[in-house]
């Protein structure tokens, strides 16, 4: 099974980008979760998306201001984040579980990709 993140890149507070995590190799029934890391800091929830689409979780920080989607035709899973901060800086890293539940924990997700750079500047 591989991950694929791609999406990343520098942009300024307030604007937008879409992340997108490929997942190849056992591509059904699994959920996906997206993660960070930011410098110095431990890796976080951000948001997480259930096989249907028809759950989704995402941390406080984020609400409102990204949208976590799915397209399983093409095993793609999406995370639409507008309205940057600064402090959304981090490593994005996808997930995939293959659980029965929707979860907010590492430790549930079998398989991780290898992230991709977000950088928001002031």
């Amino acid at each position: 099974v591989q991950l694929q993140a791609s999406g990343g890149g520098l942009v300024q507070a307030g604007d937008s980008l879409r992340l997108s995590c490929v997942v190849s190799g056992r591509t059904s029934r699994y959920s996906t979760g997206w993660f960070r890391q930011a410098p110095g800091k431990e890796r976080e929830f951000v948001a997480a998306i259930s096989w249907s689409g028809d759950l989704t979780s995402y941390v406080d920080s984020v609400k409102g201001r990204f949208t976590i989607s799915r397209d399983n035709a093409k095993n793609t899973v999406h995370l639409q984040m507008n309205s940057l901060k600064p402090e959304d800086t981090a490593v994005y890293y996808c997930a995939a579980d293959w659980g029965a539940q929707l979860s907010q924990s590492e430790r549930a997700y079998d398989y991780w990709g290898k992230g991709t750079l977000v950088t928001v500047s002031s």
